[in-house]
């Protein structure tokens, strides 16, 4: 089974003691490729350096061969939205364009649950970044929550029909995911569809998703997949396996076809080789 888990926060400190073991531990489970995502410039940073080590250690340990690709994204999150100046926006491009680990920017969008950052600063960065990932020409990762439909309304009337992006996390309405997949984006799925409660009604329309647009994540270290959250607080890219074994039992598919569509969907979405 091959797995890539596209949506990741392994720069978290929660990693900070046993960040090999937790590479270590995702290649045993099949998991052969991981994209971190940058949130602000400094785990935009973190992230390339996790990346860039692990190309070092490849190339001059052969005991590490086949561990996962890692790939990474810079982005502002919408709650640092308000610190989104012009400089900052610069320093990330230039981040983009001088490593080669960068493959998404991301993650953008807009949060009006928590309100971190106020709606107007919210939507003036998104539109900033959704036109510098276009001026470089890389897929987008989309973070929305509680936008009452701005979000939409922004992809909609702003931007190339041909622009690539998932909506990470995915947790909406039938109405939104297929709002999305009508302009032509992918869906990213969490452990949420494997959580009974929280995830009846993902996993109602879950299956209805075409499986050429399907991606899996784990967003670690949040939204621990059952049956890991009975054990673990803190999630991790093995953990991935639970969402695509879940994905594949409700929509009634191998799991081993299943993970290898979704592997190619991955690389294919981040201009990966095949």
């Amino acid at each position: 089974m091959k797995l890539f888990d596209s949506h990741c926060h392994i720069d978290d400190k929660a990693y900070s003691n046993d960040i090999s073991e937790v590479i270590d531990r995702a290649c045993q489970e099949g998991v052969r490729g991981m994209m971190i995502v940058g949130v602000d410039v400094q785990t935009s940073l973190k992230a390339i350096e996790l990346a860039q080590n692990k190309i070092t250690q490849d190339h001059t340990n052969q005991e590490v061969q086949g561990h996962p690709i890692i790939i990474t994204s810079v982005g502002i999150h919408p709650h640092d939205a308000k610190n989104c100046s012009i400089k900052t926006l610069e320093t990330l491009k230039n981040m983009a364009k001088d490593h080669t680990c960068v493959k998404a920017w991301g993650e953008i969008g807009l949060d009006f649950n928590r309100m971190f950052s106020p709606q107007k600063d919210q939507e003036t960065c998104f539109l900033s970044q959704l036109n510098l990932a276009g001026d470089l020409d890389l897929p987008l990762i989309f973070h929305e929550r509680d936008s009452k439909g701005r979000f939409y309304e922004i992809l909609k009337s702003e931007g190339p029909p041909a622009r690539k992006g998932v909506v990470h996390c995915f947790s909406g309405t039938r109405k939104e995911m297929f709002n999305y997949l009508d302009l032509g984006y992918h869906i990213g799925i969490t452990g949420i569809l494997t959580l009974q409660k929280r995830g009846e009604y993902l996993r109602g329309i879950a299956p209805l998703i075409p499986e050429d647009r399907l991606l899996i994540e784990t967003d670690a270290p949040y939204l621990t997949p059952a049956p890991q959250k009975n054990k673990f607080r803190r999630n991790e890219p093995a953990f991935v396996k639970s969402v695509l074994v879940k994905l594949a039992q409700i929509k009634e598919v191998d799991p081993e076809t299943l993970s290898q569509t979704i592997f190619e969907n991955t690389l294919k979405f981040y201009n990966l080789p095949l």
